[in-house]
């Protein structure tokens, strides 16, 4: 059972206030919040091929899966966007399928005002070639069955537009599907 630390005694040496010797202790190991990005980083060395990174609005569900970490980002949106991707970028381990909701190309400023300078702005981030658009449920679905048994992280942004998630499917950087099925047919032929 986590024991709650009196305020006090985590400001203490700027309050001067005093707290019992057992609970400046446990005051100076409570942890210090992390910024999204600082969370990310130290995730992404362990993350791999079938982990999921995602981006979403504001009314994004919390999911309660153990396989699941939820961020939050105060950035604007396409920051947070632009972040995500540039670290995958930079990484040597991975690449991103990237899918976003097929819902997304239907919004039009007539029932979405501001929609169009999103997805412009959305589209000098991401490859417009490189998106695969896909229903959102099925994409909903897809992170579901995937966190049976791998990790995703969500980052939530404080963006309040309808479908406009971002989904980042990792894969192997240094090993592909014609690398593998070269592999596959030497393994066969040896049989």
């Amino acid at each position: 059972m986590k024991k709650l630390i009196p305020l006090s005694c985590l400001f203490a040496p700027l309050l001067f206030h005093s707290c019992s010797p057992q609970e400046q202790a446990i005051a100076e190991q409570a942890p210090v919040a992390s910024s999204w990005q600082t969370v990310l980083q130290e995730k992404l060395p362990l993350l791999g091929h079938r982990n999921w990174i995602v981006i979403t609005d504001m009314a994004y569900p919390l999911q309660s899966k153990d396989g699941i970490t939820t961020l939050f980002a105060d950035e604007p949106y396409t920051e947070v966007l632009g972040t995500v991707a540039q670290m995958i970028e930079n990484s040597h381990h991975v690449y991103a399928h990237t899918y976003q909701d097929k819902e997304l190309t239907f919004l039009t400023e007539d029932i979405c005002p501001g929609i169009d300078s999103l997805k412009a702005d959305m589209d000098k981030v991401l490859s417009r070639s490189g998106v695969t658009r896909i229903d959102h449920e099925e994409l909903i679905a897809k992170l579901d069955n995937v966190s049976n048994l791998f990790e995703v992280v969500i980052i939530k942004t404080n963006l309040t537009k309808p479908y406009t998630s971002t989904f980042f499917e990792l894969d192997c950087k240094y090993w592909d599907a014609d690398k593998q099925a070269i592999l596959n047919a030497k393994i066969e032929a040896a049989k």
